[in-house]
């Protein structure tokens, strides 16, 4: 009879420690995602400095009343507001396309450094965003794989953590 009490003792003990190793290591794997959801925002807010000052660059060169200006500071001010992955994209397609029109509109700044030195900023700025995007996307695969492999399965439900997609609202 001891020996069946130490042994569903022990049991009991193993389950408890290994739900809290568990549980700690779900919550490890969440806050990396959520630093790099931060980090895609972050490079989207930077990113958005550059084009207020492209925007700011340009203005000598395109009429203050364009179309194409006022979508620009729309999709920029936008940044602000996007919840996910997908609006981020969504602005910055947007946002491509804008730029690419007042460049073919306005050749003469196809010559101008100051517009050249901020497109060049842009770029970069694109790399980096890219590069986080990137980090957080594996940073979800990692903790969507570790919350549906079992046994992790059962505490993860057990605990409330639920699958993230990586494109929608945090």
């Amino acid at each position: 009879m001891k020996k069946l009490i130490l042994g569903i003792a022990t049991f009991v003990v193993v389950v408890i420690v290994y739900s809290i190793m568990t549980h700690h290591a779900l919550v490890s794997v969440n806050e990396d995602v959520h630093n790099k959801w931060a980090q895609v925002k972050k490079e989207y807010y930077r990113k958005s400095e550059s084009i207020h000052n492209l925007v700011n660059s340009v203005k000598e060169y395109v009429d203050n009343e364009s179309t194409v200006l006022t979508g620009i500071e729309n999709s920029r001010s936008g940044y602000e507001n996007a919840k996910s992955l997908f609006d981020f994209v969504r602005l910055d397609a947007n946002l491509s396309i804008l730029l690419e029109i007042i460049v073919e509109e306005y050749p003469n700044l196809k010559v101008d450094e100051n517009f050249l030195r901020l497109q060049d900023e842009l770029a970069s700025n694109d790399k980096r965003v890219e590069i986080a995007r990137e980090n957080y996307i594996d940073s979800v695969t990692k903790y969507n794989k570790k919350i549906n492999n079992f046994p992790t399965s059962v505490f993860a439900n057990m605990f409330g953590f639920k699958k993230i997609d990586a494109y929608t609202v945090h």
